[in-house]
């Protein structure tokens, strides 16, 4: 080999050395003071696209923790102003079997009439005045309604063996929203006509006995009364093509999940006076007191005859507002059990987004240490290779 001055090759090979290992050794600086094996895309492409999936569904995870959290509150604030109201409907109910001895005059069946009335007003004012955040609870205002369908309440059906559309629930439905059943059989299908839709098995029902049928993905629900045994598939023949629709207003929508299609819809079922539910305790649309109030200024044995009427008109207020509390509690308990697997699994995709992202420091350390040692190696050697051209001074001499 040649001895040259204008190019050194040894000098050049070190230098190209000591780059490389500058680089990984910049490298692994970065890794170990930011604690991740990813900081760029160049590090791991793949992995990087994953771990940001991971970690959309780990915040929205997070956040749908809070969510429920806020819907437990919200659920609680509804249902203990119903409590009230169960107070105050059970007082009216004490109040009935008071007025149902024939021991009260008129003077006394008024004072009865006069707390009852009040009574009335105070359940207005609280469930009028109960909000979350703003919203009214308990107005009707989060709750669906049917406005048409051909499923209606005492619908009539007659194959197989007679019975009745009891009840129909709207209240945690979508609004302005065309459902259609559709039967295989006693295999009920409710759908909404945007693709969302939900199978269930219509059982038998006895002589005078009744079945809940409940699509409750959908937020929609049916009561049979069967006046005589029916078979499941009798139901189906029934109820196929049959439509529910539903109104402009629309119940609560609580995002429980981290990707759009995980809610869960709550309806708030009106609890005002003038809310269908009470049955004949207060006239339709006013809300007021009709079932002892027009009786007050009769003869004793009609204010006796208009309190038990009253009696029986307040049991069935008392089962509607047991219902929806019961609704409210099956909700809460749900909910409780959704932040709790909200948590697990957040915890599991936040460990395997760690495992993709985050650094092993310990094996770091061995290349840190490894790089640290080849570039000061690299420098002393790139001096060395620098020097050595020197030596052709020697033969000029």
């Amino acid at each position: 080999m040649g001895v040259r001055i204008n190019t050194n090759i040894e000098a050049l090979n070190a230098q190209r050395n000591l780059g490389a290992t500058a680089a990984a050794f910049g490298k692994s600086v970065e890794k170990l003071s930011s604690g991740l094996r990813i900081n760029r895309a160049a590090d791991d492409a793949a992995g990087l696209a994953i771990s940001e999936k991971l970690r959309a569904q780990v915040r929205g995870l997070n956040q749908a923790q809070r969510n429920a959290q806020d819907g437990i509150s919200m659920v609680q604030t509804a249902e203990g102003a119903l409590n009230e109201v169960h107070s105050m409907l059970q007082r009216m109910r004490e109040l009935g079997v008071q007025a149902s001895n024939s021991t009260l005059s008129q003077t006394d069946a008024q004072s009865v009439n006069t707390e009852i009335v009040a009574l009335q007003a105070e359940i207005n004012r609280v469930t009028g005045a109960t909000t979350f955040n703003g919203q009214n609870l308990l107005t009707g205002s989060l709750s669906a309604s049917q406005t048409g369908g051909t499923a209606t309440v005492g619908l009539a059906l007659a194959t197989g063996a007679a019975a009745t559309i009891s009840a129909i629930n709207v209240s945690a439905a979508k609004a302005n929203t065309t459902y259609t059943i559709t039967a295989a059989g006693a295999v009920l299908t409710l759908a909404d006509g945007v693709g969302n839709s939900q199978a269930i098995t219509a059982s038998a029902i006895g002589a005078s006995g009744s079945e809940t049928l409940s699509w409750g993905t959908l937020g929609v629900s049916m009561t049979i009364v069967g006046a005589a045994a029916k078979t499941g598939a009798n139901i189906g023949t029934d109820l196929t093509t049959l439509t529910v629709i539903t109104g402009a207003n629309a119940g609560a929508n609580f995002q429980i999940g981290a990707n759009a299609s995980d809610s869960l819809a709550v309806g708030f079922a009106n609890a005002t006076t003038s809310a269908a539910g009470y049955g004949t305790l207060f006239t339709a649309g006013t809300g007021e007191v009709a079932v002892f109030t027009n009786a007050v200024n009769a003869a004793p044995a009609t204010i006796v005859a208009s309190a038990q009427a009253l009696i029986t008109s307040v049991d069935t207020a008392l089962a509607f507002v047991s219902s929806s509390r019961g609704n409210f509690g099956a909700v809460q308990n749900r909910l409780e059990h959704t932040i709790a697997s909200l948590g697990v699994a957040s915890e599991n995709l936040a460990a395997s987004e760690s495992r993709i992202r985050d650094l092993d420091v310990a094996a770091e350390m061995v290349n840190f240490t490894k790089t640290q040692i080849l570039q000061q190696a690299g420098t002393a050697i790139l001096a060395q290779a620098n020097s050595a051209p020197q030596s052709i001074l020697s033969l000029l001499k």
